[in-house]
């Protein structure tokens, strides 16, 4: 399988009950070539510090802080920072199955390919 990059944006705000679920479920991915953007917009609580935790603990993770302008702007945010040539987004309660973002690309690519 052609091994293409997937940038994974998770638009940030006051999410930090669920944030390390969230992010660690992307991080342990059966798909290895990713990086993971995560845009804080203007969270209070304690979700800048977490993803700054993040970023210095694995170097697939960009952090973007900016001032709270809501989930399209923050999800624009990450799209402009973004590297690979697929992009996944996911809210930051929400987790994904280990092989969420493989099947995902298969079953794209299959799709693609007339065979979907």
């Amino acid at each position: 399988m052609d091994n293409e990059k997937v940038s994974v944006i998770v638009p940030i705000y006051k999410t930090e009950k669920y944030l390390r679920r969230c992010v660690d479920s992307i991080l342990a991915q059966t798909y290895g070539n990713l990086e993971v953007i995560l845009v804080d917009d203007g969270s209070p609580d304690h979700c800048p510090e977490i993803c700054d935790d993040y970023a210095r603990q694995d170097d697939r993770v960009k952090v973007i802080h900016q001032i709270n302008q809501g989930v399209s702007a923050a999800r624009n945010a990450g799209i402009k920072a973004a590297t690979g040539g697929w992009i996944q987004f996911v809210d930051s309660d929400d987790w994904l199955e280990p092989d969420y973002t493989e099947k995902l690309i298969e079953t794209t690519r299959k799709w693609k390919r007339g065979g979907g």
